[in-house]
């Protein structure tokens, strides 16, 4: 079983600290969750606030006024210069924000900085009010994101190509010479995006906090929607559980739940010394420092399949 932290709203030196040790512990991945800023009295309610799980988690509202939010690809930069064998993961990286082709070049860069250890988790988008303060049509968001992965795709092939659609339209450019294989997870737990991510993704991230039941449900679900064979396909399904399931993980494993993933700071609460407090983790946890195993990812797509084939991470 492969054990991941997710962090949101944690200050960046410290959230630095967290990872150098957690990368030092064996721990297999940092999912840092996002939003570029702050709506105030913003209406908006996220997808999973009816569900039962919702009430534990540990950010209901989702930002405040006092919530540090931290740009990914610069906080992820200085990981991946500080650590050796941790996952740099974005969970969940709001994709229709951004033009596709400043992700794609920011994506590319960092995957090659940090040896391949890039895994880019991403979502539509909820916020309304955040789009608006972007200029970014909130209505057009999951038309900018099906596009936006298909560009994504066909610039990390390398060399030049353009693209004539709906929300995005470019002559000839080129994003990198040669290819990069960017794992990319899509994110919720709706019937929708489950399929999305079945279908297009190199792997699933879970939305809010599910309980192990409602994790069991979701996962049976992607391997059906898959055709999942964990022998012969590598897609992965990261699920966030409350730090009480650490001493239930068996359970997960018994469903083939191999990638269970803690809030950092449930793990390293606030104050606590970030050496002491993931050591005592890591040994409840069981983990074993030194390198973190293959990505295990396979492109759902030809293209990206070829692009994998061509630079492994």
């Amino acid at each position: 079983m492969r054990i991941g932290l997710c962090a949101y709203g944690v200050p960046g030196r410290r959230l630095l600290e967290i990872a150098v040790v957690a990368d030092e512990l064996g721990f297999d991945a940092l999912w840092l969750g996002e939003h570029i800023v702050l709506p105030f009295g913003y209406g908006s309610v996220h997808p999973t606030s009816s569900n039962a799980s919702h009430a534990a988690a540990p950010f209901r509202t989702i930002i405040e006024p006092d919530t540090e939010l931290l740009d990914p690809w610069v906080f992820l930069g200085a990981v991946a210069g500080a650590t050796k064998y941790l996952r740099l993961a974005t969970g969940i990286y709001i994709l229709p924000l951004r033009h596709p082709l400043a992700t794609a070049r920011a994506a590319a860069t960092l995957q090659e900085l940090s040896g391949g250890r890039l895994v880019l988790g991403v979502g539509s988008g909820w916020l309304r009010e955040e789009f608006d303060a972007l200029g970014v049509p909130f209505e057009q968001r999951a038309a900018r994101f099906s596009e936006t992965i298909d560009i994504l795709r066909r610039s990390w092939q390398g060399g030049p190509f353009a693209h004539k659609g709906q929300s995005f339209d470019f002559d000839l450019v080129q994003v990198t010479p040669r290819p990069v294989t960017v794992p990319l997870v899509l994110g919720g737990n709706s019937d929708r995006a489950l399929r999305r991510a079945a279908q297009t993704g190199d792997g699933w991230f879970s939305s809010g906090l599910p309980s192990f039941d409602e994790a069991v449900v979701l996962h049976a679900r992607l391997r059906e929607l898959r055709a999942l064979d964990p022998a012969v396909d590598p897609f992965r399904c990261y699920v966030r559980a409350e730090y009480a399931a650490a001493a239930h993980l068996e359970r997960y494993q018994d469903h083939e739940i191999d990638d269970v993933v803690f809030w950092a700071h449930e793990l390293c609460p606030e104050g606590a010394d970030p050496a002491d407090a993931l050591t005592r983790a890591a040994d409840r946890l069981g983990l074993t420092a030194g390198p973190a195993p293959s990505t295990g990812f396979r492109s759902a797509t030809p293209a990206a399949a070829r692009s994998m084939r061509s630079c492994s991470t």
